[in-house]
């Protein structure tokens, strides 16, 4: 793989462990100090400076309750910074030569049911999943790019002290996600695809790595939020499966 590449959200969890991977080589990771993705201004400097062609866009705001408290931050940095870099690789004339690998979220779907496949109705439950939405909505604007829909968790950072063991997903581990990232940007691969493991419980999966978690039901999970979330968020990973 050579690329040039620009990673946003550097300091994050999946930044974090993209960058210690070791995997991408010519990769900038400035910090939101040094690179704020919503001043265009820098944002088109930087990437026709350092001749960028793959952005991985990790930045957003993913607290789903901060989302929730404060809409119109999420709005800023979740959609207008993810338009702000489409609107740089338009205006630099970049659209065939340089790829962005967004990373969304598996609350862009309707979390009811499970299962859910690239093609199935996009339907969020909140503000952070419509952000995430929107958000790929303007992406696919673009003439090259990747969305990957995703949830992940650290192994060594659980922060909970309980979890339910009838909430269901497809959360995968970040160090793994990172080496898909890397296998699906070396494909070259395009369009929407769903990351993740096979479907479990958010008890069963983090109880393999902090074993003093609680397990509790759905109920004591939802009475402590002011907002909707899923029951069964769990993705259909044919598609990954085919591809890497």
């Amino acid at each position: 793989m050579n690329n040039r590449i620009l990673l946003t959200g550097g300091s994050g969890t999946l930044g974090g462990a993209i960058l210690n991977s070791g995997l991408f080589k010519n990769i900038y990771h400035p910090t939101r100090k040094e690179l704020n993705i919503l001043d265009s201004k820098k944002l088109k400097r930087f990437i026709k400076q350092k001749k960028i062609n793959l952005i991985i866009h990790c930045a957003a705001l993913a607290r789903m309750r901060e989302c929730e408290s404060n809409i119109d931050k999420a709005i800023k940095i979740n959609i207008e910074g993810t338009l702000n870099i489409i609107n740089v690789i338009n205006k630099l004339g970049l659209r065939k030569k340089t790829k962005l690998i967004y990373i969304s979220s598996d609350a862009v779907y309707a979390g009811t049911h499970g299962n859910y496949s690239e093609t199935d109705t996009v339907q969020p439950l909140n503000i952070y999943g419509w952000t995430k939405a929107a958000s790929e909505y303007i992406v696919k604007t673009l003439d090259s790019y990747l969305i990957i829909r995703t949830r992940f968790f650290n192994k060594d950072k659980i922060p909970f002290k309980y979890s339910a063991h009838n909430i269901y997903t497809s959360s995968i581990e970040v160090n793994k996600l990172a080496l898909i990232i890397y296998k699906l940007a070396k494909r070259n691969s395009n369009g929407i695809i769903n990351v993740g493991e096979k479907k479990i419980s958010d008890y069963n999966n983090y109880k393999k790595f902090k074993k003093k978690i609680k397990p509790c039901t759905k109920n004591k999970i939802f009475k402590n939020i002011n907002f909707k979330i899923a029951n069964n968020a769990s993705l259909n990973i044919k598609k990954l499966k085919n591809t890497i």
